[in-house]
């Protein structure tokens, strides 16, 4: 969100008249980048736009009425999301709810040599697979939700990225700063120009 100033832009048609708006409206698009404002504030011009990378996260723009002595209007906006989330189906193994001795107890009774003896690759590998069902006994299940069902385990929490040891100023900049860098590149790409 925030007053870009580019009043020749028409955003219905996404077209604009002049060259530095038109580069804007290029960067906005580069980033995959929507514009969710449908009402003119100042002279028939969106000038403060609400931009967004996802298209139904953001609705019911209304302008409020002007700030003080300022020419710029107060915007209020609704980020939207599913009321309920989805539950995941994924299970996974709790591995640290398991009974590590009873699994190597059961698969240490099986005579491997013998189990697998004249068996060509497929038949011994189903073999295998009937003996490994001893994890079912000894390692219990469980559902896994939200981002956690999307990512590997051994994917760091913050942005999908392996486990390294990061300074927390890094995570957060990740984390919020996307938004803010597109706008420097965009702009400082309008002046260079």
């Amino acid at each position: 969100m925030g007053d870009f100033s580019h009043p020749n832009i028409c955003w219905r048609d996404n077209t604009a008249e002049h060259k530095q708006s038109r580069r804007f409206l290029e960067c906005a698009d580069d980033n995959f980048l929507l514009q969710v404002t449908e009402e003119p504030m100042r002279r028939g011009a969106m000038l403060d736009l609400v931009l967004t990378n996802k298209e139904g996260l953001m609705g019911n723009v209304k302008l409020k009425g002007s700030v003080g002595c300022s020419d710029h209007e107060t915007m209020e906006f609704k980020i939207l999301r599913a009321a309920r989330r989805a539950h995941s189906k994924l299970t996974a193994l709790d591995f640290r709810r398991a009974d590590f001795g009873l699994f190597r107890d059961l698969l240490g009774r099986i005579l491997w040599d013998k189990a697998l003896e004249g068996r060509g690759a497929q038949d011994s590998w189903l073999v295998f697979k009937d003996h490994l069902q001893a994890q079912e006994q000894c390692i219990p299940a469980k559902r896994k939700s939200g981002k956690s069902a999307r990512r590997l385990a051994w994917m760091n929490n913050m942005d999908g990225k392996p486990q390294t040891e990061k300074g927390s100023l890094q995570r957060v900049e990740a984390r919020a700063g996307s938004l803010g860098r597109i706008q420097r590149n965009c702009l400082s790409s309008q002046g260079s120009g």
